[in-house]
């Protein structure tokens, strides 16, 4: 399907998703990820079919909201709602390149929904090849429709806890506050204790690291 008009009201609704299930007679489930941009860590990609009968309330684009917020609204999400998350872990993201790692999650999180029947509202300009479902891109969709907005709360507080997890593991990044992007903590921590197994050596600023440690390194006999 060709990506939807632009209607901006400000706040996510639900309006797509009731023109959806009148057209489909289906379910719509909302899709969108989490930590494309990071140097380090997984994706995560999460779809979300909301109960129109039990919304949670303040729904809104994860970036928009505070952690707590966050939080809150997972928790309601969780409860309310039928969710699938799904981790693309680094290897893959190094072996595929990150597009295609999450368009992977994409096509996985939509089957793990087990609601074969449903179809797809995709934040995002572009559906998936091999997509398992009817779906529709929709640019800015987290802020537009409210089964977008709750996917992308569900992967960024996933995404969150396993970064603060690994951070107990791999100190010295700064990972509980910048989850793993490219900030100037994480660069100065790269410096000091140079790149660690959960480190994306497909982007850039990492194969520039490992390249000068090769370059650094003195030749053998």
């Amino acid at each position: 399907m060709e990506p939807l008009p632009r209607h901006d009201s400000g706040y996510p609704n639900f309006d797509l998703e009731t023109e959806m299930m009148d057209l489909h007679r289906a379910p719509v489930a909302g899709i969108d990820e989490a930590g494309r941009g990071p140097w380090a860590g997984p994706v995560v990609v999460a779809a979300v079919i909301l109960d129109p009968d039990r919304i949670p309330q303040d729904l809104n684009d994860s970036k928009k909201l505070t952690p707590q917020a966050r939080e809150d609204r997972y928790e309601e999400i969780m409860a309310t709602a039928r969710v699938a998350a799904v981790i693309g872990q680094v290897a893959r993201i190094d072996r595929d390149n990150i597009l295609q790692a999450t368009f992977w999650g994409m096509r996985t999180a939509f089957r793990t929904l087990g609601v074969l029947q449903a179809v797809a509202l995709i934040d995002g300009n572009a559906v998936p090849k091999r997509f398992p479902g009817t779906a529709c891109p929709l640019v800015g969709g987290d802020g537009r429709s409210l089964s977008i907005a709750a996917a992308s709360i569900v992967a960024k507080v996933t995404r969150d806890r396993i970064m603060v997890r690994l951070a107990k593991r791999y100190r010295g990044y700064g990972w509980e506050n910048n989850k793993g992007y490219g900030t100037p903590e994480h660069a100065s921590g790269i410096q000091r204790h140079g790149v660690c197994p959960y480190h994306r050596r497909s982007f850039a600023p990492i194969r520039r690291v490992l390249a000068l440690s090769a370059e650094t390194v003195p030749a053998g006999p």
